[in-house]
């Protein structure tokens, strides 16, 4: 483990290699698993005070779902998550040529909404655990994603460097330039 700040940082994060690809596995995380995304309160208040701007950009069924359980939901640990549509796909999904796409995320691309999603499905593979004095940031290993896997063999994008953006957005620049530096030094002695 890395310890960062108030984080503690699996090394898998540096050391693993992830490249999402959409036309593989066609958006798999928006449509299966057993809860929606994690959200924060400021997200689901985001959500909430914009959904009318968001609704275009979902599907009917997602709409409908909304309507009767809401913005949010909390899952089996009591945690905050987007709804699912019968318990499959995100409600906040919308599908093109079959794979799922975040209709949060068009009404960012939109200009309708100023946040473009969770930061939870911004993170993804990273998950994060909040404790009472400290993060975890780990990697979640998902069956899913073994074409973003299977790919990294050619590519070799460390996670932390695939969600950069997201990780420099939840936690700050110099928390990222401290990861970097930590990364170079753990490649340099593994001879990498």
């Amino acid at each position: 483990m890395i310890a960062i700040d108030n984080t503690l940082i699996s090394e898998d994060i540096i050391q693993q290699h992830f490249v999402c690809d959409l036309t593989l596995c066609k958006g798999a995380c928006c449509v299966e698993g057993d809860s929606g995304a994690p959200l924060t309160k400021k997200e689901a208040k985001n959500i909430k005070d914009n959904i009318k701007k968001i609704k275009p950009f979902i599907t009917k069924k997602g709409a409908e779902e909304i309507r009767q359980i809401g913005t949010s939901t909390l899952d089996e640990d009591n945690e905050l998550t987007t709804p699912l549509v019968q318990g499959k796909e995100c409600a906040y999904v919308y599908f093109t040529n079959g794979i799922a796409r975040c209709g949060i995320e068009k009404a960012f691309n939109k200009k309708e909404i100023d946040f473009q999603k969770p930061i939870s499905c911004q993170l993804y593979p990273v998950r994060i655990t909040s404790y009472k004095n400290y993060d975890a940031v780990n990697y979640h290993k998902w069956k899913i994603c073994s074409p973003a896997c299977s790919c990294t063999n050619q590519i070799k994008i460390p996670i932390f460097k695939f969600v950069k953006n997201a990780l420099i957005k939840k936690y700050g620049k110099d928390w990222f330039e401290k990861l970097s530096f930590i990364a170079k030094k753990i490649r340099e002695n593994n001879g990498d």
